[in-house]
């Protein structure tokens, strides 16, 4: 229930005009403790300069977190630049590791290689030794075989 509408029912039911004065001196009491008191009510001015004080604490927070962005970023751009060159230096080592195994691995495949050579020039040299000892036992059959052809051939002919 509003103050006025209680007001208006306290006022009905007095008895007297002194105790109605009463009550409204009591309402209006109760009023003003309800009311902001004079220092309690900004004035425009006041709201005028706590704007002002809020857009100026604004700006310094923005020029602050601009200041904080721009280490952020520099210490990033400083971080990425220790991490490119330990990449580089990473992927030199790995480079070199690289190229160490691979003359490796050359020396070794060269080396079969050479294994490999001698071991079919050894071949070759057998297959040449034993082409010429066939050679020679065919020989050794043929030249008896020719002459005793020839010499059947020549006991024909007589016998002809």
């Amino acid at each position: 229930m509003g103050l006025a509408l209680r007001l208006y029912e306290s006022l009905t039911e007095a008895p007297d005009d002194t105790t109605r004065f009463r009550l409204i001196v009591d309402t209006i009491d109760a009023l003003e403790q309800q009311w902001p008191r004079g220092g309690d009510v900004a004035l425009r001015s006041d709201v005028r300069e706590s704007e002002l004080r809020l857009q100026k604490e604004i700006e310094q927070v923005r020029s602050e977190l601009k200041k904080d962005i721009a280490e952020l970023r520099a210490d990033m751009h400083k971080e990425i630049a220790e991490l490119r060159a330990d990449m580089h230096k990473e992927i030199a080592e790995l480079r070199a590791d690289m190229h160490k195994e691979i003359a490796k691995l050359r020396g070794e495949v060269q080396k079969d290689i050479a294994e490999l050579r001698s071991e079919v020039q050894k071949d070759i040299a057998n297959l040449h030794a034993a082409i010429e000892r066939t050679k020679v036992d065919l020989l050794k059959w043929i030249v008896p075989l020719m002459l005793g052809q020839v010499a059947a051939l020549a006991a024909l002919v007589k016998l002809l």
